[in-house]
């Protein structure tokens, strides 16, 4: 069969799901994604469509983006235009679709072997693009029952970190054997995970009592609660997530929340710098102890504070802001250094620019 002639066989395919297998021609091997889902994905797979941020940003980082055909059409807002310098020749990849929907005649012209959606992409996305012959792999980075893993924000029982980490873990792996990329990934979980034993050895002393209170600011007063990997993140650094107690996942909230919870340090993600000059310059952010002490901080590139763990924010993001909280007790800790030594290894490129 050749490659002009897949679409239409896949397109045929797909009318005959509900007539017998799928064709062990077009599929070999059995994985099973993070919804509970088991999948039948070719043996090898040369051309992928990626319709969630996070893989896409992983993918780049397996050196699996040569593999890589479509991306969501969000890309950008999602990931930054900075993502650019990361992924070369992104700019010029098909955006078929988005988090939470697709457009089939856009997808099937680019004549992926698989696509990967989001946990929380609706069954009606899933099933439109399976009906076409394409086989659907959900990642979320977080391990939960499968009933809590089809939402955009589950409810994580018991220990949230932990639930995180086994998550990114299991997601890491899936992309990677998917991909063809299963060293790499385990390169991977080993870097992402390799500073957290220092990180926790140099705060040990600090207390519950004693951590910094910390609010994540996204645009239009919007934050994560729990069931977001912002509240371990901030754990891991020695501070408090102010939303975790009043909020589940990531929601708009109210000023007048914000100026209860009066956190001492407010970060903003590098995606949305603009945040950063909103609460410096807004009379309603005055009143509050970070604004008034100067501790509004625009995190590096690499500290991605989003709703799923990134290897570098775990790599690097967890040292930097627990740098950033108690300075004193990482002074000999370059960031810089270790940035580009991992920016080097993963994303093949220097840090800075």
């Amino acid at each position: 069969m050749t490659r002009h002639d897949r679409p239409t066989a896949r397109l045929a395919l797909g009318l005959s799901l509900a007539l017998g297998p799928v064709s062990p021609a077009l599929a070999d091997r059995i994985v099973t994604d993070q919804i509970g889902r088991e999948v039948t994905v070719p043996d090898t797979v040369e051309r992928a469509v990626v319709l969630q941020h996070q893989t896409l940003n992983i993918a780049v980082q397996l050196d699996a983006q040569g593999q890589v055909v479509g991306v969501l059409d969000e890309w950008t807002k999602q990931l930054g235009p900075g993502f650019a310098r990361l992924a070369p020749g992104i700019e010029d990849l098909g955006t078929p679709g988005g988090l939470t929907s697709v457009n089939i005649e856009e997808l099937l012209a680019l004549d992926p072997d698989v696509v990967f959606v989001t946990n929380y992409a609706p069954a009606e996305m899933r099933e439109q693009i399976e009906s076409v012959g394409l086989p659907v792999v959900a990642i979320s980075l977080l391990e939960v029952p499968p009933e809590e893993a089809v939402k955009q924000s589950p409810v994580v029982g018991g220990d949230e970190a932990a639930a995180y980490d086994a998550g990114f873990r299991q997601g890491v792996r899936l992309i990677a054997e998917v991909f063809g990329k299963v060293e790499a990934g385990e390169e991977l979980i080993a870097a992402a995970t390799e500073s957290r034993a220092l990180v926790a050895e140099r705060l040990a002393d600090v207390v519950e009592g004693d951590r910094v209170r910390a609010y994540m600011a996204n645009p239009d007063l919007t934050t994560y609660g729990t069931g977001k990997y912002t509240g371990p993140m901030m754990a891991c650094a020695g501070a408090k997530n102010v939303a975790a107690e009043q909020i589940q996942g990531y929601k708009q909230v109210t000023m007048e929340e914000i100026l209860g919870w009066n956190p001492q340090v407010i970060f903003v993600q590098d995606r949305y710098p603009q945040v950063v000059d909103e609460i410096k310059a807004g009379p309603s952010w005055q009143p509050i102890d970070a604004v008034k002490e100067g501790r509004v901080w625009l995190m590096p590139e690499y500290a991605k504070a989003w709703g799923y763990p990134m290897p570098e924010a775990m790599a690097l993001g967890e040292l930097w802001m627990a740098k950033t909280l108690y300075p004193e007790r990482f002074e000999d800790i370059d960031m810089d250094a270790r940035a580009d030594d991992y920016y080097r290894r993963f994303y093949r490129v220097p840090y800075r620019p």
